[in-house]
This record gives C-alpha cells, sequence and structure tokens, in this order.
C-alpha cells in the first residue's frame, strides 16, 4: 500500500513513519512536506519518498500513485485563526477533493478530542475546533472510506501501546503521540474502521486490540 501522507514533518506523522517502516514493511509511505530541508530527515525515518508540496498551493502532484491518504497536518490550537482556516480546514477539505480526483478511496483523518461539539472545548481553541468538526464533516459527506481519528492532549511521552477508544469520550485525557501514530497504523487497512470516527485517549486496552472492537 502506498501512503501520501500529509503534514509528515509533524509530531504525530514521524511517529507513523518510524512504526509503519519498521513494523508494516507492505506500507510505503510518501511523505508530503513544504520546505526541502526536512527531506533527509523524513527518508531517513523511513518514509520511502517525499513529496514537496504547501496546503495553501496546488498540491494534486502529490497525490499520483498512491492508495491511501493521511492527514495529519495542523495549524494547532493556538495558531491565528487566518493559519487554521488556510490549513484545517481548506487544506483538509483540498486533500479530500484531491483523493476523490485521483480515484483514492481510503483516507484518515487525524482530528482532536472536541470537534464534534466545540462549544464544549476551550474558548482560546474553539476556532481550530470548528475548523476541525467542519473538515471531518466534509470528509464524512465525501463518499470516501474514511476513518476520523480524534485524539485527546497530546503528550511527547513514551508509548503506552494501550488506549481507551470510544465513538464519544466525555472525560478529558491524555495519550502520547506515538500511541496515536500507532493507532492510525492499526486502522489504516482495517475495513472495520471505514467510515467510522471515535475520540481515543490513553487506556488499558491493547490497541490492536481497541481497534478490532471499533
Amino acid at each position: 500500500m502506498n501512503v501520501l501522507l500529509i503534514g509528515a514533518n509533524g509530531k504525530i506523522a514521524r511517529e507513523f513513519v518510524k512504526k509503519a517502516s519498521q513494523e508494516k514493511k507492505e506500507i510505503q509511505v510518501k511523505a508530503m512536506i513544504r520546505k526541502e530541508e526536512q527531506k533527509e530527515d523524513l527518508l531517513q525515518l523511513g518514509a520511502s519518498e517525499v513529496v514537496i508540496a504547501d496546503l495553501e498551493k496546488d498540491i494534486h502532484h502529490a497525490f499520483t500513485e498512491v492508495d491511501a491518504v493521511i492527514f495529519a497536518a495542523g495549524s494547532g490550537g493556538h495558531t491565528g485563526g487566518d493559519k487554521t482556516l488556510l490549513v484545517d480546514l481548506w487544506g483538509a477539505m483540498k486533500s479530500v477533493d484531491a483523493a476523490k480526483k485521483h480515484g483514492i478511496h481510503r483516507f484518515c483523518m487525524i482530528s482532536s478530542m472536541r470537534a464534534k461539539t466545540p462549544e464544549k472545548g476551550p474558548e482560546s481553541i474553539r476556532h481550530y475546533l470548528v475548523a476541525k468538526m467542519v473538515a471531518d464533516d466534509y470528509l464524512r459527506d465525501s463518499g470516501l472510506d474514511y476513518t476520523i481519528i480524534r485524539p485527546g492532549i497530546l503528550t511527547n511521552d513514551a508509548p503506552t501501546g494501550h488506549v481507551h477508544i470510544q465513538e464519544t469520550i466525555e472525560e478529558t485525557g491524555e495519550i502520547t503521540r506515538a500511541d496515536v501514530a500507532h493507532v492510525l497504523l492499526s486502522v489504516l487497512d482495517n475495513p472495520n474502521t471505514y467510515r467510522k470516527s471515535f475520540d481515543v485517549i490513553g487506556g488499558d486496552i491493547p490497541i490492536e486490540k481497541a481497534v478490532a472492537q471499533i
């Protein structure tokens, strides 16, 4: 499976590249980045190919010879509304449209907890959650075989290999970026996760078992 990883220089994406190259040799990661100087680092991490493309410009050249797309780009919850709209909303929508145009049916999205209910999120990041919500809805309505992963508060701690997955989790919780990458790798070629959306935080269920129960 050839996978286009959008936002490949992000922390979750970099964890995904490492884990895929170590554990799933059948998955070839085409890392999409904005800056040429990031290229060598992604290749060293295990990407099979690197493509330079900017979500704020034309991106269609990145979607050739691809079987699946992962959207892991994000402006972050503390950027201004203009950058959030350009990356988290418009960039995501452009990526969905490009996947459809190129006949790519599998699409995974890294979203955020509270994206279903932005009004329940902190006021300081509500613009970010609204952008994520609209992008998620756009993907759901696209007809693609999507999976939307909504992680809780992200940490850089060592992976635990255990999570709590549920369609909606009311309580706030943390999860390591490495565990999110593991979940992403587990759902990527798993048909029982097609057309599903879920929240995920740290928990006590092994990731493969939690994904199998989605």
